[in-house]
């Protein structure tokens, strides 16, 4: 008989935050893999470095970021050309958890990172990492392995201002991982589109985008669309969407310039507004699966305090912003259907096609329905199996 384990103040850890993340990585990454999704650990911890770096050209510090991928070493790096890491709190940026200037509005307002978590896990997460600070004349560098601090220097240097990091997932915990570009690119383009002005470079190839949203659903939708994109660029709300011949409804919903793959209330907002605005100018009261059958959309908010799922950020949870996100893309959409009244006519009647369609289904269903039960009366009721005679 096997001996009971005793449950005393013994038995009670507390471990400090870099072992907590090598411990348990998925409350910071979500899923480890082997990198054959998209949503892997490998993809989130460079989507990690990438957002701050990002954060630096929302603030206007840096148009460019560089980032390099060397399959043989599995070894990542990139540089951008924002303000660099103050060289006093470099160490603690990259290893103390909670430690950031995201909790400062003066410094980052619409961040896409958050808080102080990110790096570390990435830091916590690798067999080797990096960092170079670059500021104003001087550069700190430190070296880490598995999270705990190896080396640092600090001398002067030529470099414009900016930050460098480069980082090896550890393979103890990822096993037998590898990147995969065309999930690394579609990050990529997410970042330009979300980001006009920004110029990222993965191994020389270069990802920009003039149009911002619209650039995205052009390059999604190529073939089938009814009308051309109807686009709306507010303060803090941005969207664009348009029809095609398909079916169903999809969507990509970001914000602050990350992809929630799960959409949340910013994304609810934005179908509610749509319906509510197409009713308003037809006059209609169409129900909302005619509405949204075929479409396509896309949508970024700029949020202050954004409030996301887990740290991996795919939904949004700010549950006060879906109704100020409705009325505004109702107004807009209303707004932009009576100044493009050839885009308003192909739209209604699209709607109109897919209401009919949908009434002669739930008619022929009704009907086989009908027939069934007919058929159903006249079949004898058969004899429990378990009785044999």
């Amino acid at each position: 008989m096997s001996k009971k384990k005793v449950y005393d103040e013994s038995a009670v850890k507390t471990v400090d935050a870099l072992t907590h993340i090598r411990m348990r990585p998925g409350m910071y990454i979500g899923r480890l893999g082997d990198g054959s999704h998209i949503d892997d650990g490998i993809y989130i911890l460079l989507k990690e470095v990438i957002d701050n770096s990002v954060d630096e050209f929302i603030m206007e510090h840096g148009s460019k970021i560089k980032i390099c991928l060397d399959q043989r070493s599995s070894m990542v790096s990139i540089r951008d050309y924002g303000r660099g890491i103050p060289l006093g709190k470099v160490i603690d940026c990259v290893s103390q958890i909670n430690t950031g200037a995201k909790y400062n509005d003066d410094v980052f307002q619409f961040s896409v990172g958050l808080n102080g978590v990110g790096l570390k896990a990435v830091n916590g997460l690798s067999s080797h990492f990096l960092v170079r600070s670059f500021r104003e004349g001087r550069v700190l560098e430190a070296l880490f392995e598995k999270g705990q601090l190896k080396s640092k220097s600090e001398k002067q240097t030529k470099e414009r201002n900016g930050t460098y990091i480069e980082f090896i997932a550890d393979s103890e915990l990822f096993k037998d991982y590898k990147f995969h570009e065309e999930f690394i690119q579609k990050r990529l383009w997410n970042y330009a589109y979300l980001n006009t002005g920004l110029c990222l470079q993965y191994n020389g190839e270069k990802f920009e985008s003039e149009k911002g949203l619209l650039d995205l659903l052009n390059r999604e939708v190529v073939n089938d669309r009814i009308y051309e994109p109807l686009h709306y660029r507010g303060q803090h709300v941005e969207f664009a969407f348009l029809h095609t011949q398909s079916y169903g409804e999809s969507y990509f919903s970001f914000v602050n310039g990350q992809y929630t793959a799960d959409g949340g209330t910013h994304l609810s907002g934005f179908r509610e507004g749509i319906l509510k605005g197409v009713n308003e100018y037809a006059k209609k009261n169409f129900q909302g699966v005619d509405v949204r059958e075929g479409i396509v959309g896309t949508i970024l908010v700029k949020v202050k305090e954004p409030v996301f799922e887990s740290q991996t950020k795919n939904k949004l949870g700010n549950t006060e912003l879906r109704t100020p996100i409705m009325q505004e893309v109702k107004e807009a959409v209303h707004r932009l259907l009576h100044q493009n009244p050839q885009i308003g006519k192909k739209l209604i009647e699209r709607i109109t096609f897919n209401e009919k369609l949908r009434k002669e289904l739930s008619a022929v269903k009704k009907e086989a329905k009908e027939k069934q039960k007919k058929i159903s009366y006249k079949i004898p009721k058969l004899r429990d199996c378990k009785f044999h005679f």
